[in-house]
């Protein structure tokens, strides 16, 4: 057997036209230009990296993009009374604060400051425990994307129904692990939350229809821990040494290692370019589901 990638450019490509397309709509039929603000603080270099790429896919999506760009030393009190003035600028909304922050910042108090209404990243305690209620929200970016990839590789299959599916959530972070599992149990999945501590891991794997890889150890997931055809989204990006490439080069691999795990699964997403773009694609999908809810237009269907 030799899986089939699942291509998660592709996927994030079609849903970011829809985005674009809804965006425009709201343009012509409401007179609404939807608004992203991120806000990065400092200069690590990942970040603005990351920062520069949802900046750019915002305005080719169509929405206005607020970039607030501040040093390292800025105190926790101004970067709320940032957050503040953004959660009553009616022309924002989408708030994100890109992590991680600096020490001495409380990211904990800058996520509960955000108004849940933009909270277009899925952090705050409303919009999780609206997905712990099963009801609708906004879900953060990573384990939103993860479940459209998932449907989309069970579509001829099942249709894209998961109901009575055995899932596998590998990492129990706030920011994929814990969200994940909660979205495949909304699914009708049968889910195993593990993490590095589970015993018996490899058995949990074996068992597993799905399997999502969130643990942050590069390759730690062999191929002879999957059941054979299994569906593997891999959210792991882990740099390691390529000397291969020459000397100090590195490279990016997953929590699965691939090698040994195509030959064994039905589906598994690359790294990179697999789980990454729909992160990226879902918070402008998070954007417009939020400009619309303020409002009380009905909500598109985004995918």
């Amino acid at each position: 057997m030799s899986a089939t990638l699942t291509d998660g450019k592709v996927r994030a490509a079609r849903l970011r036209e829809t985005v674009a397309n809804a965006a425009d709509v709201l343009k012509r039929e409401k007179g609404v230009e939807p608004g992203l603000a991120v806000v990065l603080v400092g200069e690590d270099s990942a970040s603005q990296v990351y920062v520069a790429s949802k900046v750019r896919l915002t305005k080719e999506c169509g929405m206005r993009s607020i970039e607030h760009i501040l040093p390292a030393e800025t105190s926790q009190a101004d970067l709320l009374a940032l957050v503040q003035k953004l959660n009553a600028d009616e022309s924002v909304d989408g708030i994100l604060v890109q992590m991680p922050l600096s020490d001495h910042i409380d990211s904990d108090a800058i996520v509960l400051a955000i108004d849940p209404a933009k909270d277009v990243d899925g952090l705050h305690p409303v919009n999780a425990g609206r997905i712990v209620l099963g009801k609708p929200g906004l879900v953060p970016c990573t384990p939103q994307g993860c479940v459209i990839l998932v449907k989309e590789v069970m579509a001829e299959k099942t249709g894209g129904d998961l109901s009575g599916l055995d899932a596998l959530v590998l990492g129990r972070s706030i920011l994929v692990g814990k969200p994940m599992a909660l979205l495949l149990q909304n699914e009708n999945c049968t889910v195993t939350m593990a993490h590095s501590c589970t015993r018996n891991l490899e058995e949990a794997c074996r068992r597993a229809d799905i399997v999502v890889a969130a643990v942050g150890r590069p390759r730690m997931v062999k191929g002879d821990w999957l059941k054979p055809g299994a569906c593997v989204i891999d959210v792991g990006i882990n740099r390691i040494p390529a000397p291969e490439k020459g000397e100090g080069k590195t490279r990016l691999v997953g929590d699965v290692d691939f090698d040994s795990a195509v030959d064994v699964a039905d589906s598994i997403t690359p790294v990179p370019g697999g789980v990454g773009p729909m992160t990226i694609a879902c918070l402008l999908a998070n954007t417009i589901r939020a400009a619309c809810k303020r409002r009380g237009f009905a909500v598109p269907d985004l995918g």
